[in-house]
């Protein structure tokens, strides 16, 4: 049997995991994404080319409280409903 080495979740696996873990029970929920954005010259070739180029680093991951349910949201009060013990508590 091979290793494991990459295991992949959906945006919404990630919402219903972090909704339970931060034990949120009402609302819609949905993750959050903050992109920084830096420039760099980069790619030196021997003859000394540069190319300039974006990085864009994630600086956190959490969760955002939406009005409307999208294909990015879950509902607490199912995913995480108030009677179920969360991993925090």
């Amino acid at each position: 049997m091979s290793e494991i080495k990459t295991v992949e979740f959906s945006h919404k696996e990630v919402a219903e995991a972090l909704v339970r873990y931060n034990s949120i029970h009402e609302g819609l929920w949905g993750i959050s994404i903050r992109f920084g954005i830096q420039g760099a010259n980069i790619g030196a070739t021997p003859g000394g080319e540069l190319t300039p180029a974006a990085i864009v680093p994630i600086l956190n991951i959490g969760l955002q409280r939406f009005e409307k349910p999208n294909n990015l949201t879950v509902d607490a009060a199912t995913a995480n409903p108030s009677g179920e013990v969360s991993e925090k508590e």
